[in-house]
């Protein structure tokens, strides 16, 4: 009988439940002086804890993150301009339910990209729905939804996004069509959900990068106006990373 209610869990796709039941038939002393409501809780906070856990990957598999990156390894030496109490009150996620931007700037290497995956992430755990675009991968995939006649579609799904995640943002310069594009997307966004860019140039140069000034100042404006900056500092982290490798490296061989 146990089995059988096992495997109509099953089918029922109620598998959170069915491990739960196992559980409490391989150990029935844990569990034999709970009453029937105490054990049937257990077995729905289960199946709710499990489905969470589901959803959570499905959002981290979709979300196509560059890095896998935690918010528990991010590096806060002195140097790099980084304030714990900046990134936990992001890590609340209050700035997603508000509809809030995020502007990562600093040099090569300085973590920008780690960072904002880390949040990103952070916010699939949160349940939210997360994209990762590198800039000229977006544009191309908005160039070729043109040509397929799914153009509309995108910008729907782009729009739904809780959070974007651009990164790259400046590196390549901007055709017409481009920034019309943008425009749509940041328009479509604005007061709904939450856009993170990731960029080498400082905010004082978006202008400039996007090219037409009209566009340059409705987009800028949609996109700066309610949002958070971090401005990253210091040395390379690659540089200091590939440093500490070669000291470890020398130290072995020296041992050896």
């Amino acid at each position: 009988m146990n089995a059988q209610v096992s495997a109509r869990l099953r089918q029922l796709k109620l598998s959170g439940m069915a491990g739960a039941l196992e559980d409490q038939q391989v150990q029935p002393a844990t569990y034999e002086a709970l009453s029937f409501l105490d054990r049937l809780q257990l077995l729905l906070d289960q199946e709710c804890q499990t489905r969470e856990q589901r959803k959570q990957q499905r959002l981290i598999k979709q979300a196509r993150l560059k890095l896998h990156a935690s918010l528990q390894d991010i590096d806060y030496q002195p140097t790099r301009n980084l304030q714990r109490s900046h990134i936990a009150a992001l890590a609340q996620g209050e700035w997603l339910h508000r509809a809030q931007n995020l502007l990562i700037t600093g040099p090569t290497g300085s973590g920008k990209t780690f960072l904002a995956c880390a949040l990103a992430r952070n916010a699939c755990l949160q349940g939210h729905s997360v994209r990762y675009f590198r800039q000229s991968r977006l544009l191309l995939s908005l160039t070729q939804a043109k040509a397929d006649g799914s153009y509309l579609k995108l910008l729907g799904q782009l729009a739904k996004t809780r959070l974007l995640v651009i990164d790259d943002w400046g590196l390549e310069t901007l055709q017409p069509a481009h920034r019309h594009d943008l425009m749509e997307i940041m328009d479509d966004r604005h007061g709904q959900n939450s856009t993170l860019i990731i960029s080498q140039l400082p905010t004082d140069q978006w202008h400039i990068f996007i090219g037409d000034n009209t566009l340059a100042d409705s987009i800028l404006d949609r996109l700066m106006h309610n949002a958070h900056r971090i401005q990253l500092k210091g040395e390379s982290m690659r540089k200091r990373q590939a440093q500490l490798t070669n000291v470890n490296t020398s130290d072995t061989n020296s041992t050896i």
